[in-house]
């Protein structure tokens, strides 16, 4: 497991959310040349996981349907101690809560929040694993 996955404050994920995720799993395989493999997420669709040879560096998805509208972004992840202080932190400083905290099997707990000027940045705290 990567250090990013545990150091609090480190970017530690980049994830695609696509309006043409067909489009966008053969662009950056043919241009950046990342090998993509499926996830089943049950209902939640299926997720691409994105390596570079055998290390995961990122995933993708289509647009979630609580985005729709929104376009194609890339969103980044930032490993913190405990996401629902840091969310209280935030809107404390001035921010707002975009995505509200949720637990996700096997990964651990997110959420997205803005800055006060706006830009968004995904929050989470990864399930610790024995390695």
């Amino acid at each position: 497991m990567s250090d990013a996955f545990q150091t609090h404050a480190a970017f530690s994920w980049s994830e695609l959310r696509s309006t043409d995720i067909d489009k966008a799993k053969a662009f950056y395989s043919d241009v950046i040349g990342w090998t993509l493999e499926p996830m089943d997420m049950g209902d939640g669709g299926t997720y691409t996981v994105l390596k570079n040879g055998d290390t995961p560096v990122g995933g993708m998805m289509a647009m979630p349907e609580a985005a729709q509208g929104a376009p194609s972004h890339w969103a980044v992840y930032v490993t913190v101690d405990d996401v629902d202080k840091r969310l209280e932190m935030a809107t404390g400083a001035g921010g707002s809560v975009l995505m509200p905290p949720m637990d996700i099997p096997g990964v651990g707990r997110m959420a997205t929040v803005a800055d006060p000027s706006g830009a968004a940045i995904c929050l989470i705290t990864y399930e610790k694993k024995d390695c």
